[in-house]
């Protein structure tokens, strides 16, 4: 679904507090999503794994590239990558797509200024 407002989820462990803030990816709701991202120490940056909609995101105006450069702009330092849809690739959780957008994403966020060997890639799906 889409998310528009920005929510909120708190809990704390014996060393830290954490808040997780789901805020808006869908272009319409930018203002939203800056407004999350701005109070973030961490990012976790979803990408869709399937076919064309990968491309679309990291293509020169996607929204991969807009949001990894708005957190980096924004000052969160650390990222987290969640490659989401991974039982829509060919074949099904494909380990070769995984690493080709590993890549692709890897190189894009290294000209923004992040490291991407500090930078965990984690498949999911769902």
């Amino acid at each position: 679904g889409i998310t528009i407002d920005i929510a909120l989820w708190k809990f704390e462990t014996s060393k830290y507090y954490v808040t997780i803030i789901d805020a808006p990816g869908h272009r319409d709701f930018i203002k939203n999503m800056i407004t999350g991202t701005s109070q973030a120490d961490c990012a976790v940056l979803i990408v869709a794994a399937g076919t064309g909609e990968f491309e679309a995101g990291i293509s020169k105006n996607g929204q991969t590239r807009e949001h990894a450069l708005l957190a980096f702009t924004l000052g969160v330092k650390q990222l987290i990558v969640g490659v989401n849809k991974m039982d829509s690739t060919e074949p099904p959780y494909s380990e070769v797509r995984f690493e080709e957008i590993k890549k692709e994403v890897s190189s894009y966020i290294k000209k923004i200024g992040y490291n991407p060997a500090a930078v965990a890639f984690v498949p999911i799906s769902g």
